[in-house]
């Protein structure tokens, strides 16, 4: 959108500007439709409820419900099932805290009632179109899980005025917000310094916004950036950390979209599990984050490997960052052979950060062996909220 002509001397208030971003435009998932948009975002509990089912199950690795099954497993070993299902979910399917759950789970009555409560609870998710008549996780249950991923952890980040402006090293065609000039033909909207533009228009006493008021950004080049999310979905991910993880995966792909940096994703154990190549669509990250789910063993070499053919051939800025909680555990020699795929990176001009969780001395020194390699930033994470700050750091820090 270019901005009128200023010979024509049109005034244009603040009202009838468009604004830069809206949500229903930027997310356009293909099963949501608008009504169950506009539930999550008036922050309907019904609605939030249903998707937080449908994230809990992700998050533990279930990928369809039981009822029968679900409270075989609470009446025989209640401490057990909790792990397995996590608590959450026991408590948003029976309407029951765990607490009062495991008192009452021998009962052969409350058995009965809790079967029902969530017979009936599925039955509504199955009517939404959430979950298949074979109570599976449908694709409109993965897009309302990734819509309300998406809108909690951003109105987390908003308010703490986490996300700003960056340079990277390398010159584009890219830019970044710097010096503020006066309004030019053909400047595009997306430019304009509304700030600056309201100042100048008060200074003047003018009651709206004039051409001649408008103050534009004048853009600073920036360097192309590709960065790879390669997250640890081995068992020992399952459930919190998995799901911390996903909210920092998404605070990190939407904010270097916005910039128009490329991210990708590779979630790991044994082999990997999925992939996507460095790209500035938002949309398909955050569905592939949403749909992380741990596995088994953890093969540091082969994602390492795999990352080197995602990133571009030709000279950017590529980065690799991974958060795990333990040791690769696949391969005749997994510590040699994480360390040789690290020197293949530093070869392809690849950068290497860890995100530790918790990792014992053994972990701790071989994150260290990685990141002295490859020029890369090691961070140790004892608190899972701070995830998506520390993750944002690293990418403020390329």
């Amino acid at each position: 959108m270019v901005l009128p002509d200023d010979k024509k001397e049109e005034e244009i208030s603040i009202a009838s500007m468009s604004p830069i971003e809206e949500l229903s435009g930027r997310l356009k998932f293909e099963n949501v439709d608008d009504k169950l948009l506009h539930s999550v975002l008036e922050n309907d509990k019904q609605t939030i409820d249903e998707g937080k089912i449908i994230q809990d199950a992700l998050n533990n690795n279930i990928s369809s419900f039981s009822p029968d099954l679900m409270i075989e497993a609470l009446v025989k070993d209640f401490q057990q099932a909790k792990k397995i299902y996590g608590e959450s979910i026991i408590r948003l399917l029976s309407g029951c805290n765990a607490n009062y759950v495991e008192k009452n789970i021998k009962l052969p009555e409350f058995q009965r009632e809790l079967k029902k409560k969530m017979n009936d609870k599925l039955h509504e998710l199955r009517d939404r179109r959430l979950l298949t008549k074979e109570n599976s996780i449908s694709e409109k249950g993965i897009e309302l899980a990734s819509l309300i991923l998406y809108v909690e952890e951003i109105n987390a980040l908003l308010p703490t005025g986490i996300f700003g402006e960056k340079l990277h090293k390398k010159r584009n065609i890219h830019g970044d917000p710097a010096d503020i000039n006066n309004y030019k033909k053909g400047s595009l909207y997306r430019n304009i310094a509304v700030r600056s533009s309201i100042k100048v228009a008060a200074r003047r006493k003018h009651e709206n916004i004039l051409l001649e008021d408008l103050r534009m950004y004048q853009r600073q080049q920036k360097g192309a950036v590709y960065i790879i999310y390669a997250v640890d979905a081995s068992g020992s991910m399952k459930g919190k950390k998995i799901a911390t993880a996903k909210k920092a995966g998404v605070a990190l792909a939407y904010k270097a979209t916005e910039e128009q940096d490329n991210v990708g994703l590779l979630v790991f154990g044994k082999e990997i599990v999925n992939e996507v190549q460095p790209t500035t669509n938002f949309l398909e990250l955050l569905n592939a984050i949403t749909t992380i789910r741990s596995s088994s063993e953890t093969n540091f070499a082969a994602m390492i490997e795999r990352a080197i053919q995602l990133f571009p051939a030709f000279p950017a800025t590529k980065h690799l960052l991974i958060l795990s909680d333990a040791l690769p555990t696949f391969g005749e020699n997994p510590i040699q052979e994480t360390l040789t795929a690290c020197e293949k990176a530093l070869s392809a001009g690849i950068t290497v950060s860890v995100i530790g969780i918790d990792l014992d001395k053994q972990g701790k020194q071989l994150a260290e062996n990685i990141v002295q390699i490859t020029n890369g930033k090691l961070y140790a994470v004892k608190n899972l909220e701070e995830l998506d700050q520390i993750v944002l750091q690293d990418y403020y820090s390329l």
